[in-house]
């Protein structure tokens, strides 16, 4: 995570950043089918970096890591122009192979764990500089700056027999194309399917903004996203958002969805 492109320290604490940077790496061991147990963290700062700052980034890491029972185990520092932040998580398959994005075949179901839109939104409200005292743009703007993986889902849905998954942290779209694109697929999605949350919803009205597209294209709510055999019971964790046909890429109800979602070089 890079200062100016990944956060930026007027919009968040580093307490933010710090249980930013934990969850979307915690999320990808999580997107496996396994239970993370450790990161460490390679940190460049400036030198005139408050310590307050610092110390609250190191609580952010500690505290986002207790929510799944993983520590930080170390690191290295360095000084730098800008706030640097690499952090490589650890987790633990407990015996089970991981689930790949690969796995998915015809006639297989497409389900998601976890918030979509909120990040997006909280962005966008960010962006615009609208005021956030309401409960539910408030709720929005939190969800950019400290995503809730559902981690517990992701150990779940390899128990349950998820062929292929990955987190959504560049967008449902552009995260499902890379599941049809190694699995050989195409993947349908039903928009009636998602749900559109209150919070994303008043950030929409708010914006005069769609919030379908912020749930298709936003990134860094780092939900879970994981295709299932057609005959798998799901728990309510999991909604069935569209299912596996013949074909190639990604398509909305019935069309092909065009570039959506982030991509750094596009």
């Amino acid at each position: 995570m890079i200062e100016g492109r990944h956060f930026r320290r007027d919009w968040s604490s580093g307490y933010d950043v710090g249980r930013k940077a934990a969850a979307q790496n915690l999320a990808d061991i999580a997107a496996m089918g396994a239970v993370p147990t450790s990161i460490v963290v390679g940190l460049g700062i400036p030198a005139d970096l408050p310590l307050a700052w610092l110390d609250a980034l190191t609580d952010g890491f500690g505290d986002e890591c207790a929510v799944v029972g993983a520590s930080v185990a170390g690191g290295d520092i360095t000084r730098c122009e800008l706030v640097v932040i690499g952090v490589t998580a650890l987790g633990d398959l407990g015996g089970r192979a991981p689930v790949t994005r690969s796995g998915a075949r015809p006639g297989q179901v497409v389900a998601v764990a976890g918030r979509l839109g909120y990040s997006a939104a909280g962005q966008a409200l960010l962006e615009a500089g609208v005021p956030v005292a309401a409960d539910e743009l408030a709720r929005a703007v939190a969800g950019h700056r400290q995503p809730r993986p559902p981690y517990a889902c992701g150990p779940e849905a390899a128990r349950l027999g998820a062929v292929a998954m990955l987190d959504v942290s560049d967008g449902l779209l552009q995260d499902l194309g890379h599941v049809a694109k190694a699995s050989g697929v195409r993947i349908e999605l039903d928009p009636r399917a998602l749900e559109v949350a209150e919070p994303v919803a008043a950030a929409g009205k708010e914006l005069g903004a769609d919030p379908l597209d912020w749930i298709l294209t936003g990134g860094e709510d780092h939900a879970l996203a994981a295709v299932f055999p057609a005959q798998v019971a799901l728990p309510p964790s999991w909604l069935v958002v569209g299912r596996v046909v013949a074909g190639e890429g990604v398509h909305v109800a019935g069309r092909a969805a065009g570039p959506g979602g982030w991509d750094h070089f596009r």
